[in-house]
């Protein structure tokens, strides 16, 4: 399973998010985790980029967007404990083993 992690450097939160997925794929040897660096809006615009980070599995948005425009910006994530700028480790564990099944 590959993941790939997208981001720009104007947002912070993808650190913490590339945090995580390093810990599922030391746990899951079927999961590769890379990153997209997104440095323009030409890019964003040409990768579908809603905002950092981003995560895709095997090419498709492992927490799709609601729709809107692409563009450099920070998201926002819908978490246990309100909005964050990350989905939690056990939000990304469950949408990746849904994924898996």
């Amino acid at each position: 399973m590959q993941i790939t992690l997208q981001y720009f450097d104007g947002c912070p939160n993808w650190q913490i998010t590339e945090e995580r997925l390093a810990t599922i794929a030391a746990e899951r040897s079927d999961v590769t985790v890379t990153r997209q660096f997104i440095a323009t809006q030409a890019e964003a615009e040409a990768w579908d980029f809603h905002g950092s980070p981003s995560v895709l599995i095997d090419g498709a948005a492992l927490f799709p967007t609601p729709d809107g425009p692409p563009g450099l910006s920070c998201r926002m994530y819908l978490t246990p404990d309100g909005l964050a700028g990350s989905p939690t480790l056990g939000q990304l564990r469950d949408a990746i083993a849904e994924h898996a099944n």
